[in-house]
């Protein structure tokens, strides 16, 4: 019980001793903006290259508007398979923002990294349907075709195994803290 009590009063205080020398709380505002801004800087930049690529695509070089954006079921799927990209970087801009704001240990954390494992997933889905345009197309893009997917699937699976382990140490540390607070 001695131990709680202990931690509790620590907690509770602004600074903390380490080695004999008194150490301040540093704000995490400053170092969650600037990573707030570089998440808004890869959405624009992702959606720039989505609209712009297509454009300079080989087979696209001389097309029309039209006949690139709705002749093409591809395009198509995968402007639908990035959806979950952009949920994911938004649930990612709400995380920082709740680092931010000391609210890291909270409900609304979890669920936000919750969701960022929901979406890696699908992209991962996603990937692995997006095959079927592969068998079917044309033969020559093919190893491109299993390079992209790769370079697409391996970072997904690191976000998805990263935001559980995150998701899985913040609730079991809510768990603790609702736990202690019932015991205090």
């Amino acid at each position: 019980m001695s131990g709680l009590l202990c931690r509790v009063a620590w907690a509770s205080r602004s600074s903390a001793t380490f080695g004999g020398h008194k150490m301040k709380k540093r704000s995490l505002v400053v170092p969650t903006i600037f990573l707030q801004a570089v998440i808004v800087l890869i959405g624009i930049g992702a959606l720039a290259l989505m609209l712009w690529e297509p454009h300079i695509e080989g087979r696209n070089a001389h097309a029309t508007l039209f006949e690139i954006y709705f002749k093409d079921p591809f395009l198509a799927y995968a402007y639908l398979a990035s959806i979950p990209f952009f949920v994911a970087l938004y649930q990612a801009f709400k995380v920082l923002g709740y680092i931010g704001q000391n609210k890291t240990f909270s409900q609304a954390t979890v669920k936000a990294l919750r969701t960022i494992k929901f979406c890696a997933l699908a992209i991962i889905g996603s990937v692995a349907v997006s095959a079927i345009f592969m068998i079917f197309g044309d033969r020559d893009d093919r190893p491109a075709g299993v390079f992209m997917r790769v370079l697409i699937t391996f970072p997904s699976i690191v976000v998805a195994i990263a935001a559980a382990m995150f998701e899985r140490i913040l609730q079991n540390a809510l768990d603790t803290k609702s736990e202690n607070d019932l015991t205090v």
